[in-house]
């Protein structure tokens, strides 16, 4: 029996093959790999692929922000029903809050400075709470938003979604406590004889488009807190600055009357006064239209486009760099 010897096939594995031919060696080169000479972008295109994060096209985002409208709601809910829940009289601090904020300063400025020249008591006390009210608003709107995004970086980097909600929550919260302290500013208006009338309706259109503007200031603020938290620590003086500028406590052309009249004309057109003034001729019987700057409504509603579209477009823009770094 012939014993079987097993042939051993030497086998060399390689990238590089050699051919002798006529004592000249041929060499071919390895396969280049997949998508060797495309671009970064081209081959992510490819093959589908997307940055992690990146930001979305505006009304794409528009969208996905329409979306999340019940969280929205839900969040703003929680977050003012959480304001005061370790306050022993809960949400009533609502409303006491700027009552008190209203008693101090008539007491330092109604009563002390005369600062209500030119009107009666029935109208500087409604005119002074009102101003107080309405200031808050805005007020806290912006102060919730520029801490929106570095106040809650653990829920911006754990979970994905538009980061404008937080502003907006913020702001609609603040909208809500304005409305329960509406109850007391209702009271108090009638109290010193003004009382409800078709003017007060008037009301409704002056909140809504100062709601739209707080939104848009709320998120620019929001996008600077975001990349300088120290913006917070600052934001307390300019608001204060910002209140005593608007006429809360005083009519602004009467104590301005010896001045230029350009300087009244910018404080009454700033937005704050211009919402203030509003709500102050749709709420107060003693409080005429010749207060009012010329075309109020339509400063009103600009006033409200440029920040409600300009804020949202400006906050958009650094999507995908929030909770980043």
């Amino acid at each position: 029996m012939v014993p079987l010897v097993p042939r051993i096939l030497n086998t060399k594995v390689s990238t590089v093959s050699d051919t002798h031919q006529g004592g000249a060696v041929a060499t071919s080169a390895p396969p280049s790999s997949v998508g060797e000479d495309l671009a970064p972008a081209a081959l992510a295109a490819k093959y589908g692929l997307s940055v992690s994060g990146a930001r979305p096209g505006l009304f794409e985002y528009v969208r996905d922000l329409w979306s999340r409208r019940h969280f929205i709601l839900a969040f703003s809910s929680a977050k003012l029903t959480a304001q005061y829940s370790q306050a022993k009289l809960g949400q009533v601090w609502q409303v006491a809050t700027p009552l008190l904020n209203a008693l101090v300063y008539y007491l330092i400025f109604g009563l002390i400075l005369g600062a209500g020249q030119g009107m009666s008591k029935d109208v500087y006390i409604p005119f002074l709470v009102t101003g107080i009210f309405v200031f808050t608003f805005t007020q806290s709107s912006v102060m919730a938003g520029v801490r929106a995004i570095s106040g809650n970086l653990g829920l911006v980097r754990a979970l994905h979604f538009p980061r404008a909600t937080l502003p907006i929550s913020f702001s609609l919260q603040q909208l809500q406590q304005l409305l329960f302290s509406m109850i007391v500013l209702v009271a108090v208006a009638v109290s010193f004889g003004s009382y409800p009338s078709p003017r007060w309706l008037l009301v409704v259109p002056a909140l809504a488009l100062q709601f739209v503007f707080n939104i848009g200031l709320a998120m620019i603020v929001a996008r600077m807190g975001a990349k300088t938290p120290d913006l917070a620590q600052l934001m307390p003086f300019i608001m204060r600055t910002w209140m005593y500028a608007s006429g809360v406590m005083f009519s602004i052309p009467v104590m301005l009357r010896d001045k230029p009249a350009w300087i009244a004309d910018i404080l009454m057109y700033n937005p704050a006064a211009v919402y203030m003034d509003l709500i102050r001729y749709a709420l107060i019987e003693g409080y005429s239209a010749h207060n009012l700057p010329d075309h109020v409504w339509m400063t009103a509603l600009g006033w409200a486009l440029v920040f409600g579209i300009g804020g949202f477009v400006y906050f958009w823009k650094a999507e995908e760099r929030y909770g980043r770094g």
